[in-house]
């Protein structure tokens, strides 16, 4: 099967590390005309280098997802370069290690800003645009397990993750006769630079082992490679899902099924 997005736009929101650059490349190998937002200006520029080297078409912009006025600046921006915005990939989004009773209010409320208003402030921005497009759009939430699975101590995550996956719906009810997809992935634990920064912080002593344990706490037995969800994501934006919207599609290894 092979998949094209040529002349469409595609924002992908955190897209300069982990799950967002794999997105990133993944929709741009598949001719995307691709825009990064992301706070990581580094990070931001040497994606973008990988992504031109590799022939496709990519802009970057910092941007902190949950200041909606910023957001809107943004977005704008990009419509007004690009012409139109077909694709919103709403990944950007942080994590959180602690139960109801350790996890305080200032964390609680940081990771909502990030992982649900961030969400909810881009697709606001974006829905302008695409309901203008009389070829409408397609948004894609990444959500998680945690959103519908019991996570040991990701109180404040889990929350946010919930709340990303009841949006999701929201969005593709009320938008259908626009012709505008809103779709979330689900996906397990993903070997990405968090992963690696969570381990070595809290088991600088026996990293290899707390990543084989994490491996192998997924029924696969192992943690998917982040360019796995990319190739979830690409299929979920292309038209060969065009009769897929309101859907959540975990990625997961089997975790919630076989576990």
């Amino acid at each position: 099967m092979t998949i094209d997005l040529q002349n469409r736009t595609a924002i992908i929101t955190g897209g300069a590390l982990g799950i967002g650059l794999a997105i990133a490349k993944s929709f741009a190998a598949a001719n995307a005309r691709i825009e990064i937002l992301d706070l990581n200006e580094e990070a931001m520029l040497k994606a973008a280098e990988a992504i031109r080297q590799a022939g496709g078409d990519v802009q970057t912009t910092p941007c902190d997802v949950s200041d909606h006025t910023q957001v809107d600046q943004v977005i704008n921006a990009i419509a007004t370069r690009r012409g139109a915005i077909d694709i919103l990939v709403n990944n950007a989004g942080i994590a959180h290690v602690g139960n109801a009773l350790d996890t305080t209010p200032e964390d609680f409320e940081r990771i909502q800003r990030v992982n649900v208003f961030g969400p909810a402030n881009c697709t606001r921005s974006a829905l302008r645009h695409m309901v203008k497009n009389e070829k409408g759009g397609c948004i894609l939430n990444l959500a998680s397990i945690a959103a519908v699975s019991a996570i040991a101590d990701r109180f404040a995550y889990a929350t946010s993750k919930g709340a990303v996956l009841t949006m999701t719906y929201a969005i593709a009810k009320d938008f259908l006769d626009q012709k505008i997809r809103c779709n979330a992935l689900m996906p397990g634990r993903v070997h990405t630079p968090f992963v690696d920064g969570f381990i070595a912080k809290n088991y600088p002593d026996n990293q290899e082992e707390m990543f084989e344990k994490l491996s192998k706490a997924q029924p696969i037995g192992r943690m998917a490679d982040p360019g796995e969800i990319a190739s979830a994501a690409l299929f979920l934006c292309s038209d060969q899902a065009s009769f897929i919207t309101g859907t959540a599609m975990p990625v997961d290894g089997g975790t919630m099924t076989l576990r």
